[in-house]
Formats: C-alpha cells, sequence, structure tokens
C-alpha cells in the first residue's frame, strides 16, 4: 500500500479595498473558482470611494494560490485590491498589489512581511540607471512596490476594523 504524501498548504488574505458593486458576484464566482469551493463575502461600503465596497476573505489552499487570486482578479475597472500568501515549506511568501492606474505588482516577501528584492533585480536595476542615484532610487521604489502602497494606504486605513471570515479548507 502506498503512503499519502502530506499536500503542503499555506494560506494568505484576499483584501478587495475597493470595487463597484456590480462587480461582486463576479468577484465571488473568480474567487471560488480558484478556491473549488463556495465562499461568502460580507461586502462593506468602502469610505475611502464613495459607491464602492470592500471586503476581505483569508483563505487557505496550495502554494501558488495567491498568483492565482491575484490573475483571477486582474484588470478589472474599479477594481483595487491585494493577495497574500504566507510562506510555506519550500516556497517563498508573496504579495501581489493591483489598482487602475498602475496595474499589477508582485513582491516575494519574508517571513516578517517585508517586500524582498532578488539580487538579479536589483543588479538590473543599479545597471539600468548607470550611476543616476535618483533614477536608482524611483528604480528601487517601484521594485518595492512603493506607489501601489501610496494608492492602497488610504483604502487599507478605511477597512480598519472590518471583519475578516476565515476560510477553512476542509477534505
Amino acid at each position: 500500500m502506498a503512503a499519502a504524501m502530506p499536500r503542503t498548504t499555506t494560506r494568505g488574505v484576499l483584501f478587495v479595498h475597493g470595487t463597484p458593486a456590480a462587480l461582486c458576484p463576479h468577484i465571488t464566482w473568480a474567487v471560488e473558482a480558484v478556491l473549488d469551493e463556495p465562499v461568502s463575502l460580507d461586502w462593506i461600503p468602502q469610505p475611502a470611494a464613495p459607491r464602492t465596497v470592500r471586503t476581505e476573505l483569508a483563505w487557505v489552499g496550495a502554494p501558488g494560490t495567491g498568483a492565482e487570486l491575484a490573475s483571477a482578479l486582474r484588470g478589472w475597472d474599479g477594481l483595487r485590491y491585494e493577495v497574500t500568501e504566507d510562506p510555506s515549506p519550500g516556497c517563498d511568501g508573496a504579495r501581489w498589489s493591483y489598482t487602475p492606474r498602475l496595474g499589477i505588482h508582485h513582491a516575494m516577501t519574508s517571513a516578517s512581511g517585508d517586500a524582498v528584492v532578488q539580487e538579479d533585480r536589483l543588479r538590473e536595476a543599479i545597471l539600468r540607471t548607470r550611476g543616476d542615484v535618483v533614477a536608482l532610487h524611483e528604480e528601487i521604489d517601484l521594485l518595492l512596490g512603493i506607489p501601489w502602497d501610496e494608492e492602497l494606504e488610504p483604502f487599507r486605513y478605511a477597512g480598519d476594523g472590518a471583519p475578516v471570515r476565515w476560510l477553512h479548507q476542509t477534505g
């Protein structure tokens, strides 16, 4: 009899910082398709953007689920979101941030949640900026996702105190 190999799982959080209410069912369906189970999202008003709503969902799944969630939601008009994925055995943590103006940003994350810049990306930034300190600073800001953080920060604060629904995978 073959022994069952333990399946590696990770967890993360989907933060929909703001979306028009008309997209809510579509977002729910996209999340359900990725997680392969029904979800119930509690939509509440987003004070930072009138006529939009927000929600949060903690999820558990296989490594790579965060990337699948980020991809499933990418490019929708008026949607702002972040997806986090915790590190798991053999896999780095990650964060995806999306705004309609900036598009998507991906960063690997440390165990404490800090953005981690791979050495090849840092070397490329140094080569591309050719000793221009201001340009290098701008490149590093892009690598760290600073413009996304600045754009999403008002939406994050507006969500302080919002409930997080924990989704635990069964089976």
